[in-house]
């Protein structure tokens, strides 16, 4: 690789990495990034994954303020996406995305609306016997294994599960998705790094580029006035699910 090309995926994952943190639509700016770098589609989405880690580690480090206090909580929604990363994974190694890509539009389309007004899916919500509820931890689960398996605007999805469920700001939801997102494509990509056609060379810089924007991403969003940041990433969502429902269906 040129320096030219390295220096460029490192801006791409500055750029993907805040675009992660606070709008939760990283592969929207990644995945077609590497797909122009000439990687194959299968090869662009596992590299895309495995690079992703380093946003997640960036954010944690970012939104400690946030995450101040939620060790358990953290823990205790995290152990369920990860396991959801990981079967997402294994779908994705042995059956093709075609089926994702037709139902991810309408997935993201509602997540999206979700966040504008956020239903309550228990009547408990913001407790913690709500967060421990079955309802909840399948919607997890599930959201999980989307983000393991095709992962375009599945933070929007999990931002709009927590955001049913946790009675706090906006900004301490988005940390905590960032974190028990990033477990579920942790996980993923650890399978990936062994079984998928991850290109290495790729990896290390657009790592880094996600590692500095995972970092700075929740400062910005710790500066969007009240509801906003919900507000923004419904509206990134829904123009994401017409231009991937326009993309399945043509």
């Amino acid at each position: 690789m040129t320096v030219a090309e390295v220096l460029g995926l490192a801006a791409v994952g500055v750029l993907a990495g805040v675009v992660s943190t606070v709008v939760s639509l990283a592969s929207v700016v990644s995945y077609p990034a590497l797909l122009a770098f000439g990687l194959s589609p299968l090869s662009a989405n596992v590299t895309n994954t495995v690079a992703l880690m380093f946003t997640g580690l960036g954010a944690a480090a970012g939104s400690r303020p946030e995450l101040a206090g939620q060790g358990r909580r953290v823990l205790r929604l995290g152990w369920v996406t990860a396991l959801g990363g990981a079967t997402g994974a294994l779908l994705l190694l042995l059956t093709p995305s075609q089926t994702f890509e037709v139902i991810a539009p309408w997935l993201i389309a509602a997540a999206s609306l979700m966040l504008i007004r956020p239903p309550r899916l228990v009547a408990l919500a913001g407790s913690p016997e709500a967060e421990r509820g079955w309802a909840v931890r399948a919607a997890l689960f599930a959201v999980a294994i989307y983000i393991g398996y095709f992962g375009a605007a599945g933070g929007i999805l999990m931002f709009a599960v927590l955001a049913a469920v946790l009675d706090q700001t906006p900004v301490k939801v988005n940390a905590v998705k960032n974190v028990v997102s990033a477990l579920a494509n942790a996980v993923a990509a650890i399978g990936f790094a062994i079984f998928g056609p991850v290109d290495w060379s790729v990896v290390a810089p657009l790592a880094a580029g996600f590692l500095v924007g995972g970092w700075s991403g929740p400062a910005i969003a710790r500066r969007l006035p009240g509801q906003s940041l919900r507000i923004v990433a419904a509206v990134c969502g829904l123009l994401v699910a017409i231009a991937l429902g326009v993309d399945a269906y043509k």
